[in-house]
């Protein structure tokens, strides 16, 4: 990952972190082209049909901005199985055994391509989270349709069949 791909992830997951000390959990988009843009959405983990309406919504502006990269970040719980990752929305209560919450992330940039990882956070027992470094991850993954950010980067490559 190139330098301003990093800083961009960077801004972007603090943000996210600000709003989870806040007790939000919104997903966001840090889009940089020809400006830079944030755009957040608290009803995303609602439903796929709220969550894939936000992600075309930021693809739109990251094409009228002509976006060079961007980050779509979204705080989950995980649950990682043996050869699987089960997510379901982070809401501040008490996990199930073998759960842990993220800030899950997908990065484009047009000169690096596709990253994915995440951002792991506990709670202290007043419910403050403290976060952990951003990790990226290096083993080979397919993420599904619901992986957050895959609907806005098909949206977006959309008029770029070799990219996809």
């Amino acid at each position: 990952m190139n330098d301003d791909i990093v800083t961009l992830l960077f801004d972007a997951v603090q943000r996210v972190e600000k709003s989870l000390a806040a007790r939000d959990a919104p997903a966001l988009v840090a889009v940089q082209g020809q400006r830079t843009l944030f755009l957040s959405d608290y009803d995303y983990l609602q439903s796929v049909a709220t969550a894939q309406a936000f992600e075309r919504r930021a693809a739109e502006q990251a094409l009228r901005v002509t976006a060079v990269r961007w980050i779509f970040a979204v705080p989950q719980v995980w649950k990682i199985g043996d050869r699987d990752v089960a997510v379901r929305a982070a809401h501040g209560g008490p996990l199930e055994p073998g759960e842990e919450e993220a800030i899950t992330w997908m990065a484009y940039d047009e000169e690096d391509g596709v990253d994915y990882g995440r951002v792991p956070f506990a709670r202290r027992l007043n419910g403050e989270p403290v976060f952990d470094e951003p990790q990226v991850f290096t083993v080979p993954l397919t993420p599904g349709d619901l992986m957050p950010g895959t609907t806005m980067l098909r949206y977006f490559l959309s008029d770029r069949p070799g990219l996809l």
